[in-house]
């Protein structure tokens, strides 16, 4: 299997079970550039969900670059998530999806609190989501950004296109756009999205010029892309990545790959990928003829045949070798927070853990501010040790009750108060360390230094306890 499929294999998303809805207050009108939206309030905080980034992605825009959003007359409702990205849900998905996929997808959410903060503008954190670039949505309710909002930070969630939708080439689709934006669609839209962000947001009270991105998996990927994007640069200002990897996976095909899985696609559906309409053939496919079943589950255990879904592609301008770029400084050297969880993918000597490790001491060695973290601690419902993929999610955004409902500890709350408020003071200032919370050392290689959310809840900081292993492990990998 090769590096990116075993990295995409490995990007599931946080499991959430919808916990009983409060009673919703219609919220405030905020003005965007495309119009009025009427949100919702609850709990002391606002919220606007379902707002247009860019025009629906369908028909002839299908395998476009995203366009611009039309504009509306009248006050928009803006209570209710929008569809998620079309995809086949993942049966074994951690974080199941709280609307029906479509391929009218790219819409966001925003939180804030209803309180007045001190200080002005509130810091703005823009969340990206994992599931391998085939699965996954703003929707689960473990994402949820109301308990964010409440520590005073405005929050953002929004959709990006998946599978075959998000990552496609087709030697047509090249020759149509001669500006080179193709390929890599999911990227796009998670640009276009931070360019919403950077023109809208001061109108809900956020600061553009204090966003901070994070994402999980997949997600952690993109970050680590969005970071070494020169057409990503100046969108945001802090970055968090979660179980991202090593920051070499997030793309290895060629656009001449691509574009050969693209002609097996149209092979599949019956379409000479050499005539004059085949791009017109493939737009009028079904939303579910594209995705033709492809989930999480493909990606372990691939079909027979020819390949018809490639993931992302290196196309040198939106998503670059990234390695390269943060060995040569070429990147955006905003601060950063980098971890992994204890019983991640691929084991401590694997490509979560091992890869958070190399990636932290990257943006080290060209002095950007990183903090590294381990989160090995595990829901005390759960029972068993290890803290797994994805389970950090809950407690980042102080879900843990979304997530374990009546069966949430004490201990589970004080775990997602403690993590979450790192992150508000990261989001704030750009160093997570504040409030009378145990000191998170900066990383730097020679003290290969880490702060471990422990498996009794208490926040640990100190040296990697597994940096010996990870380097002996490395070692032997490149002995002759």
């Amino acid at each position: 299997m090769k590096a990116w499929t075993m990295a995409l294999a490995c990007a599931a998303t946080a499991c959430a079970t919808p916990g009983a809805s409060m009673a919703q207050t219609r919220g405030p009108v905020i003005t965007v550039e495309t119009g009025k939206l009427q949100g919702s309030i609850d709990a002391g905080v606002a919220s606007w969900k379902g707002i247009p980034f860019a025009a629906p992605p369908v028909g002839p825009l299908r395998w476009r670059a995203p366009q611009a959003p039309a504009a509306w007359s009248g006050t928009r409702a803006a209570s209710a998530y929008s569809h998620d990205c079309m995809q086949k849900p993942f049966p074994s998905d951690a974080a199941p999806l709280g609307t029906t996929p479509a391929e009218d997808c790219l819409y966001l959410n925003v939180w804030k609190p209803m309180a007045r903060t001190p200080g002005g503008k509130l810091p703005v954190i823009v969340w990206i989501y994992g599931g391998g670039f085939v699965n996954g949505g703003a929707s689960p309710p473990t994402y949820a950004g109301a308990n964010m909002a409440r520590q005073g930070v405005l929050f953002v969630s929004f959709n990006y296109r998946l599978g075959r939708f998000g990552s496609f080439a087709l030697p047509q689709l090249s020759r149509e756009n001669p500006d080179g934006m193709l390929g890599n669609y999911a990227f796009m839209d998670q640009i276009a999205a931070l360019q919403w962000v950077r023109k809208n947001i001061a109108a809900f009270g956020g600061d553009p010029a204090n966003v901070t991105i994070i994402g999980e998996s997949a997600g952690g990927m993109s970050v680590h892309a969005l970071v070494t994007s020169p057409l990503a640069r100046g969108l945001f200002h802090k970055a968090v990545v979660m179980s991202g990897g090593n920051a070499q996976t997030a793309a290895s095909a060629s656009l001449q790959d691509a574009e050969a899985i693209g002609e097996n696609l149209a092979r599949a559906h019956g379409i000479d990928p050499a005539a004059p309409d085949a791009l017109a053939r493939l737009r009028a496919l079904s939303a579910e003829e594209v995705t033709d079943g492809l989930s999480m589950i493909e990606l372990f255990a691939p079909k027979p045949g020819p390949r018809t879904y490639g993931g992302p592609m290196r196309d040198g301008m939106l998503l670059v070798d990234q390695a390269k770029a943060y060995a040569s400084g070429n990147f955006a050297k905003v601060p950063m927070l980098i971890g992994a969880t204890s019983a991640d993918m691929g084991g401590k000597t694997g490509f979560m853990i091992a890869g958070a490790r190399d990636a932290s001491a990257m943006a080290a060695a060209q002095k950007v501010p990183v903090w590294e973290y381990r989160f090995s601690y595990v829901a005390e419902s759960i029972g068993k040790p290890g803290a797994g993929h994805a389970t950090d999610i809950p407690f980042f955004f102080d879900n843990a009750a979304i997530k374990y409902g009546a069966a949430t500890t004490p201990r589970d709350g004080q775990v997602g108060k403690t993590i979450s408020a790192y992150l508000v003071h990261f989001a704030r200032a750009g160093d997570p360390n504040g409030g009378g919370l145990p000191h998170w050392p900066r990383f730097t290689v020679q003290g290969d230094e880490l702060l471990d959310f422990a498996a009794d809840g208490k926040a640990i900081a100190g040296r990697d306890p597994w940096g010996a292993e990870i380097d002996a492990d490395r070692a032997r990998a490149t002995k002759p």
